[in-house]
């Protein structure tokens, strides 16, 4: 009987396991924060990040981490000491929020969904410590998200791309609290629109609006 070696060959062969990875960035979000360095299990990841940066996305293997943030420069009493699990294959901003020294960890999933052919894709995240609810819209009066309260992640919805002026009101008595003007948005991109700082105290409300990772990170 003849036996062919390359068959042999791949019958007994095992592809190498591969570790899923996961990808992340950090937020600070906190409006009266120093400056922080963020280590992953004993690992200094981010170094510096002043309130409203954003680091880069990094790769990590997923599971469980041990997450402290430090003021910058210090290893000793750490401002926030946590374990969170990272779920395999998923893209995550993790936001250090509400006031400085009682900072805890948000972590927002950029959720992975297929793009809208010659659209961008738009979410709200309110992180504003001292207000109830808020609603973004925009100038023309059109509300696209209504009521989001304190650390609430909206879905993302889709708009046409172009150049908007967005504004957010507070939800019960629908004050303007901030005017953002020269929003644009690029099509197949998708945004996280964070509404930042307080609104009765320093350092006043203000929006970061990255792009997400889901917009170009791939598994």
């Amino acid at each position: 009987m003849f036996i062919c070696p390359y068959f042999a060959y791949r019958c007994s062969y095992r592809m190498p396991e591969i570790n899923p990875v996961s990808y992340i960035r950090f937020l600070n979000a906190s409006p009266n924060s120093p400056a922080v360095d963020v280590y992953l299990n004993e690992r200094l990841l981010f170094k510096n990040l002043a309130y409203k940066s954003f680091s880069d996305y990094v790769n990590i293997p997923h599971g469980t981490y041990n997450i402290r943030v430090f003021p910058t420069g210090s290893a000793e009493n750490p401002i926030i000491d946590k374990s969170l699990f990272i779920p395999a294959e998923k893209i995550f901003t993790i936001a250090a929020v509400d006031n400085y020294p009682n900072i805890n960890l948000l972590p927002i999933e950029d959720i992975r969904r297929p793009k809208i052919p010659n659209r961008a894709l738009i979410r709200f995240v309110n992180l504003t410590s001292d207000s109830s609810s808020l609603d973004l819209g925009l100038s023309n009066g059109n509300i696209l998200f209504p009521n989001v309260s304190y650390k609430e992640v909206t879905q993302y919805i889709p708009m046409t791309p172009g150049v908007y002026t967005m504004e957010i009101n507070t939800s019960h008595s629908h004050n303007r609290v901030l005017h953002v003007p020269n929003v644009r948005l690029a099509p197949n991109r998708f945004y996280s629109i964070y509404s930042v700082g307080n609104l009765s105290s320093s350092p006043e409300i203000q929006a970061l609006i990255p792009l997400d990772g889901n917009s170009y990170l791939e598994f």
